[in-house]
């Protein structure tokens, strides 16, 4: 009989694998996600049934069929929001094969949960568990598993910090106003002034032709770059867009380039020859402008643009490249801002041409402006080669020698301010106007500042600018600044001697850590403390300012030394990682340089393109609290790393 029993089960479980077999799973499954308030994601299931059969809801169902499951497996950080629910719940009906009153649907039926995301990103692993019968029988009941991504919680760490994107903002604003003095941009003064005044016949249609040569000009300056970053936005997606400016950023190919060209704007500004684009470009336009009405209008700014380029060219470069640490969409925001303050004026003149009496006539006070801009161009263009000297670690631009050159090129502006050196086209001066005076005033005290940074001194305030601290090679009372510091216990100093790459890279203030995830990460199990994850670069400008302006406080060293194991991630790093540590993308592309892999890390992680982003980790490498991005706030970031040990300790 046991032998009956036996031969019986082993014949009904052949039937089963068999019938599964013979029958393919009816059922496919979609899934998307929904934002709906800040931090608050509704993640929908939608299962495709075909016919003749049907799936049930989610029940449960004792003694009866297997009710669609849905089991959540959500890192912290990530919390349920409600239960699960069907979007359309099928009407429950007497079910003859189970004997019951059960919910039952064919075609498609839709699942939602909503999730509350307090860190900056997560991957949600979902299992659903569902069975199809057709009337007559059923199926074993089947699962799949999905991999969610979501992107939120309370601050986002795709991009620049709020406060370094608004003081980018304002940069491009001073830019375009200082713009508008330029000797290439002052003449089309009169040129807007003539064309309105014998523009329109109705003071509508003239208003309506300023108010639009003020909108060409902006679109003339942002929509290039606007276009350039959608294509590659949504042909490659943000990582795509990021990449293509931390290479404009960080290569060394265009920083030459930059470099170069800087310095030929800053000659040309010095009156060694006239930088102009071909004459057809600005005669044709110019020509086209005559004719007047909305198509003259366009070409009249399109006018302003081409002959005002030899003077807005560095400006215009100086502000985008400020704007790509790490950003997809700021290039496009900073643009505006300087587009708009530099049209305003041209705007407000198309409005009322009268007020060109008001204006001051040109003059040599034109070319004194230029020959400054060429000053400050010159000095411009040393933190493209900076930027590489730092990426490539050539060594060759150390921190006393751009602060020498830096004080010899102010030096000689403060000169030139006081009449003692004179260009090829400066007008004679009998005296030093008042104004004049006062910049000179201005711009040697900026120099005095500079000198002390020959010895060593911090110079905050242009941190972000200098090469850092540590490529200098003689700091006065450099022993005695680091006895201040607090002491670094033996057995991190003995842990972190041998640690990979510690060789290209190095912390400020003595600082010790880690520059590999997994050696971070095992350290921080063994010693029981949480990660400081440091998303930095080595031609990040805000870094450096963070490192000189908020590390350097005594609370916050001593939080990273004693209470944290620091992971220090480059961005922009050219060297070759070790074969171990290569990683193979998406796209199938093997990456091997240490930036380019450390910046595939943080992007598919943490979902982070920006530098500096400061993410505290526990040790399954999830984030504890909401990541940091540049601030200055030095009583802030104490209060983030006292909260993320907190966190940590629960």
């Amino acid at each position: 009989m046991r032998k009956f029993l036996l031969l019986c089960i082993s014949s009904l479980l052949i039937s089963a694998h068999s019938f599964a077999q013979f029958f393919e799973q009816p059922v496919t499954w979609n899934q998307k996600v929904t934002a709906l308030e800040d931090g608050i994601y509704e993640l929908h299931f939608i299962a495709t049934v075909e016919e003749p059969w049907h799936m049930y809801d989610l029940g449960p169902y004792e003694n009866g069929p297997q009710a669609t499951h849905f089991v959540f497996d959500l890192p912290q950080g990530v919390t349920l929001v409600g239960e699960t629910c069907m979007k359309d719940p099928p009407a429950k009906e007497f079910d003859h094969l189970f004997g019951m009153d059960i919910g039952m649907f064919g075609g498609i039926g839709e699942f939602v949960q909503q999730v509350r995301i307090e860190i900056p990103s997560a991957v949600c692993n979902v299992t659903v568990e569902w069975q199809v019968c057709d009337g007559s029988s059923c199926l074993p009941p089947e699962e799949e598993s999905f991999s969610v991504s979501l992107t939120g919680g309370p601050v986002s760490g795709t991009s620049a910090g709020s406060e370094s994107l608004w003081r980018i903002i304002l940069q491009a604003i001073a830019f375009g106003l200082v713009a508008l003095l330029t000797p290439c941009v002052f003449p089309m003064v009169p040129m807007t002034v003539s064309f309105f005044l014998r523009g329109s016949k109705d003071k509508r249609s003239s208003r309506l032709n300023a108010a639009l040569y003020g909108i060409f000009i902006v679109l003339l300056y942002t929509l290039p770059i606007a276009v350039i970053i959608g294509i590659t936005y949504f042909t490659g997606g943000a990582a795509v867009t990021a990449n293509i400016f931390n290479w404009l950023a960080t290569h060394w190919i265009p920083n030459i380039i930059f470099f170069l060209l800087f310095l030929i704007f800053a000659a040309s500004f010095f009156g060694a020859f006239e930088l102009v684009l071909p004459s057809k470009w600005t005669t044709k336009t110019d020509a086209k402008a005559d004719r007047g009405g909305v198509l003259g209008t366009f070409f009249l700014a399109l006018t302003l643009v081409l002959v005002s380029f030899s003077c807005t060219g560095p400006i215009v470069g100086t502000v985008l490249i400020e704007s790509t640490q790490g950003a997809v969409w700021e290039p496009v925001v900073t643009m505006f801002a300087f587009s708009v303050a530099f049209a305003l004026p041209f705007t407000i003149l198309a409005f009322v041409p009268s007020l060109l009496q008001r204006l001051p006539k040109s003059g040599g006070w034109l070319n004194a402006i230029k020959v400054v801009l060429g000053f400050i161009v010159l000095a411009l263009s040393l933190k493209f080669l900076s930027t590489i000297d730092q990426i490539y670690q050539w060594r060759l631009l150390d921190r006393e020698v751009f602060l020498a050159i830096w004080i010899v090129i102010f030096s000689l502006m403060g000169f030139y301010l006081l009449g003692k050196i004179r260009f090829r086209h400066d007008s004679p001066q009998e005296y030093v106007g008042v104004f004049r005076l006062a910049l000179a005033i201005g711009v040697f005290s900026f120099v005095v500042y500079l000198i002390p940074g020959m010895w060593g001194a911090p110079l905050k305030a242009i941190s972000g600018y200098l090469p850092p601290l540590k490529t200098q090679d003689f700091v006065l009372n450099a022993a005695s600044s680091a006895t201040s510091l607090p002491a670094v216990s033996d057995n991190t100093e003995s842990a972190t001697s041998n640690r990979k790459y510690s060789n290209l890279f190095s912390l400020p203030y003595g600082l010790k850590g880690f520059f590999n995830y997994k050696e971070a990460m095992d350290y921080a199990v063994t010693n029981n403390k949480p990660v400081f994850f440091d998303f930095t670069g080595l031609g990040c400008v805000n870094c450096k300012e963070m490192e000189a302006r908020v590390w350097s406080d005594p609370r916050v060293l001593k939080l990273l030394q004693e209470k944290y194991v620091i992971l220090a991630l480059h961005s922009d790093a050219k060297n070759q990682a070790a074969e171990s540590d290569w990683v193979t993308d998406e796209k199938g592309r093997t990456l091997k340089t240490l930036g380019k892999i450390n910046s595939y890390f943080a992007r598919t992680k943490y979902r982070v393109n920006a530098q500096p982003t400061y993410i505290i980790l526990d040790h399954n490498g999830d984030p504890l609290l909401p990541p940091r991005a540049y601030d200055l706030d030095v009583e802030k970031f104490v209060a983030f790393l006292e909260e993320g040990l907190t966190a940590y300790n629960k």
